[in-house]
């Protein structure tokens, strides 16, 4: 769903771990840490980091520590009893690590197992189905360790550990269940109903020209006489003791920010987490989208809605980055051909942008990840995602290219090209052209494609509701798939021939059709609207293939399935037909369009298919989720206690990580 500030990239993000050239030679940097469950962790290099200057390297450490605050914000949206069941387990992992608690090898394993899930989805529901996820050992065994190590915890967490029917699901999009209280994340007040929070929001929509985002930074609650409030995010409200630390490292980031514009930004930011106002955050996005020269940038605050089952409140979540000013050239020279792409789209005229604003394109470093982006991220940013900010200020587009070297680099030679393309002639265009696919539909997606179009006056940017989040992904990867396929792109030489494209055509279909059915256990719907989105874009172009000369079929080989494209051209026509359609149905608020859409191609799995896809995929030995540690940043100081250098080392441990972080940037009460 396109919100505020930022959009995860649905494209080739999902297998991009998995789908790179199969090369058996790898660089002598350790990218693979652990792995445990569906999730392997990974590393991630920080290139360039040390030619930065002194005044960029300290901003980067401040604006890290400001990022790494905020961590205890998130367990708690995501869950009322996630910080009370994380600090219980690691209370209780201290003991078993330190040789104060003995348990047996198999107990101390399925504990810590536990515990690193747990972890990795900053709660106790997987971070991507967001089903909830039960512990190896059992209630009593859990109870009789707690009371031999001395530790108290409280009654109220058993259920929620333990029984598979209390919250089962930190977000549902259940059709028939109230999404409120069918959902287990913090976002709301125990008690509050989907009826009375969207009446709430009714009540308080903002119709100005330049709108506030009701409701972004808010919990809402009942009060002892029963009526709906609200909690505002912000120092001296809800969870003002993580804010405050988020803001003295902000502060300390001031004193070094690279110019001007960027020292508003982050006054800006500072001030909304000191006030919670809605203004002054529009007054942040817009000082924030009107930083182009800074080399260092960052994201930080309560952003991502897909968290929220009625798409309005944001997940807090930052990143800290630095461009890459060789690979930018790139993006640029997208975002300097936006109105073109603009004006040849297949989408009706009536919902083009007559003049594209201010679309700004780099190829960026993760220098460090944190909140809704830690441990697992997105590989492509859109930012700020307010209609009319975007329409008279323009966007950021960002491609953040060490982790897809990260995701490339762990990938190498794992098997799954061979087992899951159909031939060799098709794995012989991926191992040549994948990876140049999937960074060019991460920038079209991401440039480009968020970017496009325009609703009609009077359409509401909430008209799609449950759905806009699926519709809007799709939109944007449409937009990118279309484009891909273009010969303007070899004309401005971002792909180096017209057989490139077929790459990235044959790896968003099988993808969507088959192998991301990896992340669904037996017998469940797609729910997530990433997976939703790529299943539809699928789905619906294989309904809609020429019967007497098909563009493309999933046919069997020796009892396996695979996908054969027999004509990429037509496969990009079908695509333009559904961006045509994608587009209208966003620009008119057609929600009825959006729902059955959505219910026609998008939830249902084939469920013969999908026991095959799991059965063929186990034997790989691979892990479908990833994830990754961060490198720690140490600060140097001279005599005079100034900063005189900031080093980076890339030796931490995933479980060490955690450790630290929950020793050192935990300050929220476990009851907030």
């Amino acid at each position: 769903m396109k919100k505020i500030i930022f959009n995860r990239c649905s494209l080739f993000i999902i297998l991009a771990a998995l789908l790179c050239a199969c090369q058996p030679k790898k660089s002598s940097f350790q990218y693979n840490v652990d792995k445990f469950y569906d999730l392997e962790i990974l590393r991630y290099n920080v290139p360039e980091f040390d030619s930065l200057s002194l005044q960029q390297k300290t901003l980067v450490y401040y604006l890290s520590e400001a990022a790494l605050w905020g961590r205890d914000i998130l367990f708690d949206q995501n869950g009322r009893y996630n910080l009370r069941i994380r600090r219980t387990c690691e209370a209780l992992y201290e003991k078993m690590i330190n040789g104060e608690l003995q348990v047996t090898d198999d107990e101390f394993e399925a504990f810590e197992r536990y515990l690193k899930r747990v972890w990795f989805s900053n709660g106790i529901h997987h971070h991507y189905s967001e089903d909830k996820f039960l512990p190896e050992f059992d209630r009593d065994w859990f109870v009789a360790v707690c009371d031999k190590a001395g530790i108290a915890y409280d009654e109220a967490l058993l259920p929620v550990m333990f029984d598979p029917e209390v919250m089962p699901k930190r977000t549902t999009q259940q059709d028939g269940v109230d999404l409120v209280l069918g959902s287990a994340g913090n976002y709301y007040g125990e008690g509050v109903t989907q009826a009375e929070a969207e009446k709430w929001y009714a009540d308080h929509k903002d119709n100005s020209p330049e709108p506030l985002w009701i409701g972004l930074n808010s919990q809402l609650v009942k009060n002892d006489k029963g009526e709906i409030e609200e909690r505002v995010y912000k120092v001296g409200g809800l969870y003002s003791e993580a804010l405050e630390k988020i803001v003295f490292y902000l502060r300390k980031a001031y004193d070094f920010a690279e110019n001007d514009k960027q020292r508003l930004a982050i006054a800006k930011m500072i001030e909304f987490n000191e006030t919670g106002d809605l203004k002054t955050f529009n007054e942040y996005c817009i000082a924030w989208v009107r930083d182009l020269n800074s080399r260092v940038d960052f994201v930080n605050g309560f952003t991502e809605t897909y968290s929220d089952p009625l798409g309005i409140t944001g997940a807090w979540e930052s990143m800290v980055n630095f461009k890459d000013l060789e690979a930018t050239k790139r993006t640029q020279l997208i975002s300097d051909n936006a109105q073109w792409f603009e004006d040849n789209s297949t989408t009706d005229p009536r919902f083009k942008k007559e003049e594209v604003k201010g679309v700004t394109a780099k190829v960026i470093t993760a220098a460090i990840l944190a909140g809704d982006c830690y441990p697992a991220t997105p590989i492509g940013i859109n930012l700020p995602n307010a209609n009319w900010i975007r329409k008279e200020y323009g966007s950021k587009s960002v491609t953040i290219d060490n982790l897809m070297h990260a995701y490339n680099e762990a990938a190498k030679g794992n098997g799954f090209n061979e087992e899951f393309m159909i031939d060799d002639a098709i794995r012989e265009i991926y191992d040549k052209y994948g990876a140049i696919c999937g960074d060019l539909h991460t920038d079209l997606h991401e440039c480009v494609g968020h970017g496009s179009g325009k609703l009609m006056p009077g359409v509401s940017k909430d008209a799609l509701k449950e759905h806009a989040s699926t519709i809007e992904e799709a939109r944007a990867d449409l937009f990118g798939l279309y484009y891909l396929g273009d010969p303007k792109l070899v004309e401005l030489g971002l792909l180096p021939d017209n057989e490139a494209f077929k790459a990235g055509y044959y790896q968003q279909m099988m993808n969507g059709l088959m192998t991301q059915l990896v992340r669904i256990e037996p017998g469940k719907d797609i729910e997530e609207a990433h997976m939703r989105n790529r299943q539809l874009i699928a789905n619906w172009v294989l309904a809609h293939v020429t019967p007497t000369s098909p563009e493309l079929a999933i046919i069997e080989r020796e009892g396996k399935h695979y996908l054969k494209i027999y004509d990429y051209q037509g496969l990009r026509r079908l695509y333009g037909e559904l961006l045509a359609e994608i587009q209208r149905i966003t620009s008119e608020g057609d929600y009825p369009a959006a729902k059955a859409m959505v219910e026609k191609y998008a939830v249902k799995v084939n469920e013969d298919l999908h026991r095959e896809i799991l059965a063929r995929y186990e034997k790989l030995n691979l892990a479908p989720y990833k994830g990754f540690v961060n490198p720690v940043y140490t600060p140097v100081y001279d005599a005079d206690g100034n900063i005189s250098d900031v080093k980076i080392d890339f030796t931490e441990g995933y479980s060490e990580q955690h450790m630290r972080y929950s020793r050192d940037y935990s300050n929220l009460p476990d009851i907030n």
